[in-house]
């Protein structure tokens, strides 16, 4: 397994983690005990526990932590950024039942995670917990895998938000001014302003990050709340809601599939709204009672996103009149179109304005999230040039380094803007699969794999735990081939129609895939261990941070023990 043991003499006064009391699973070697020269708190302890120093302060609580990610989920400009694959491919019916089905079973995927988090609350994330609990020999590469594919999907999400931002700020100004017909090339570069105005707040100190996120996800509640009210009491459609036999009954099927394979097709907005829960997990080493608070986060953000999302799907579910005119509108943003189509201009204007700000608190959340999951790869060596993406800002004491990173990629990424709304739309359909993999298989490897060695932390889903994990990797596991599929087939399928997620997502995917067997294998070992640590010796008094009350020194035959050790995570169950 990953690392190799750095057994030093431990001076007087060497304060001890004792792995033995703190409830975690890592990636320690069997019997060793991590010790700092100061004493640890609680958060301290669990976090040097897990083999890594405190390096950030951690100024997040929960109710922040929940911020950065329902700022993350973002739901209103989520929605607004998604409607065309829910109502083009299924209609209403398609919207409101796709969106029940695929909640439950991401609700799964959730608490899974939230489980994992409480045991292993590391700013890896999915990539350490891979790494732990993956069988004898297969830990780093299945790091590996979980690590790039989670990456793909972080470093998307902010410029896909950002770009989906810029468009309706252009659709809006269209509303304003009829005759003005916004470019790509000035979708392109609003969405590079935004990223950068992204890149700049992701890079202030913890605490300032943690307010501008708070103020955001609190705005996005509000904006939402709004949003859910302001329509349906203020709708011009004669009758004002259709009945309900049409909006849950008839699925209008606008792909060459059947029924049932279109409402699976829905899931892509459902799936890729969703995909921000997993932001307390990366947040962890900056939350105070971080193996608690963050998986209450996850919990949290996934059950309320899912409640008010479907609330806003009933809403334009019962008030839509026309899915072909919000689909192929000339504004070229649907959520636009739809709100002049059931509100007065004016009552448009403003649902969109708050659209809007929610949409640029939502890549703000992105961007914070992004940069701690390259900070964390960066730390264990995972990319070229880790040695600089992984310094901390002395004066932030942020990862500032891996935040331009992302925000350099996202201006990259975005010039698919210039290639048309089809190559765009593949960083939505990359969010979304890249996601859901990289959750799947540190849950799938924890449910089928795991044995003896996943030790629960104190916030756990008790005998359930496997059951719920088992039901979350079926639905990714069936939804991994439909995020594929186009909504066309046969002679009506054209490069133009084409969905590409399969090439944008799998070719990078593959050729992380084949560096490992040609290279990377020789040198990645996953998860490196980064503060000082000791064979756990009788002669140690180390129970929950106290310090030593003599020097204690290893003989030489205990290093060499240690040393021939095979490198397995300690667990104590």
């Amino acid at each position: 397994m990953p690392g190799t043991s750095s057994h030093k003499a431990v001076s007087k006064g060497a304060v001890f983690a004792d792995v033995d009391h703190d409830p975690v699973t890592t990636i320690l070697p069997q019997g060793d005990v991590p010790y700092t020269d100061h004493a640890m708190d609680a958060d301290e302890r669990v976090i040097v526990a897990l083999g890594y120093k405190q390096e950030f302060k951690r100024e997040f609580s929960l109710w922040t932590t929940f911020c950065v990610s329902f700022s993350v989920l973002g739901l209103l400009p989520s929605f607004a950024s998604t409607i065309y694959y829910g109502m083009g491919y299924a209609g209403t019916a398609g919207m409101v039942w796709g969106w029940i089905i695929a909640m439950i079973f991401i609700q799964c995927v959730a608490m899974s995670m939230a489980e994992l988090c409480s045991a292993m609350p590391t700013s890896g994330g999915l990539y350490y917990a891979a790494a732990v609990l993956a069988p004898p020999k297969y830990g780093p590469f299945a790091a590996w895998i979980t690590g790039w594919s989670n990456w793909i999907g972080q470093i998307t999400a902010a410029p896909s938000v950002d770009y989906a931002l810029s468009a309706m700020i252009l659709a809006a100004a269209s509303i304003q001014n009829p005759d003005y017909v916004p470019t790509n090339w000035q979708v392109y570069l609003l969405t590079v302003l935004v990223l950068i105005i992204h890149t700049a707040i992701s890079s202030m100190p913890t605490i300032w990050v943690a307010r501008v996120n708070s103020w955001g996800s609190t705005f996005n509640i509000i904006a939402l709340v709004i949003t859910l009210i302001a329509i349906p009491a203020g709708t011009t459609n004669e009758p004002k809601f259709s009945s309900s036999k049409d909006v849950w009954g008839t699925i209008t099927n606008l792909t060459d599939f059947p029924d049932g394979v279109a409402v699976l097709m829905t899931f892509v907005g459902v799936i890729w709204t969703m995909s921000g829960y997993d932001s307390p997990f990366h947040l962890s080493e900056e939350c105070s009672n971080a193996n608690v608070a963050s998986p209450r986060a996850i919990v949290m953000t996934s059950g309320a996103g899912g409640l008010m999302g479907w609330f806003l799907q009933l809403v334009v579910a019962y008030t839509v009149t026309d899915i072909d005119g919000v689909i192929n509108s000339d504004l070229g943003q649907p959520w636009a179109s739809y709100l002049l189509q059931v509100v007065p201009r004016k009552t448009a204007l403003a649902i969109l304005a708050l659209t809007i700000i929610s949409g640029f608190s939502m890549g703000q959340g992105c961007m914070v999230a992004a940069s701690r999951v390259t900070y964390a790869y960066a730390r264990d060596d995972c990319f070229p040039l880790s040695k600089y993406w992984k310094l901390v800002n002395t004066r932030t004491q942020t990862p500032v380094n891996a935040v331009i990173l992302n925000g350099v990629l996202g201006i990259l990424m975005c010039l698919l803007v210039l290639a048309g709304d089809v190559a765009i739309g593949a960083l939505f359909s990359i969010g979304g699969i890249a996601q859901f993999v990289a959750f799947a298989i540190p849950i799938a490897i924890r449910v089928f794999f795991v044995g003896h060695r996943f030790r629960k932390g104190p916030w756990h889903l008790g005998p359930f735990g496997p059951w719920i994990g088992g039901m979350g990797v079926a639905f990714v596991l069936l939804m991994v081939p439909v995020l594929c599929l186009p909504s066309v087939t046969g002679s009506d399928l054209t490069p133009g129609l084409m969905n590409w997620t399969c090439l944008v997502w799998g070719a990078p995917m593959l050729g992380v895939t084949i560096w490992w067997v040609v290279d990377a294998h020789k040198w990645f070992t996953g998860p490196k261990v980064n503060v000082e640590h000791a064979i756990h010796a009788a002669d140690a008094a180390v129970i929950d941070g106290v310090g030593a009350d003599e020097d204690v020194v290893q003989d030489d035959a205990s290093s060499k023990a240690s040393a021939s050790r095979p490198q397995t995570p300690h667990t104590v169950l």
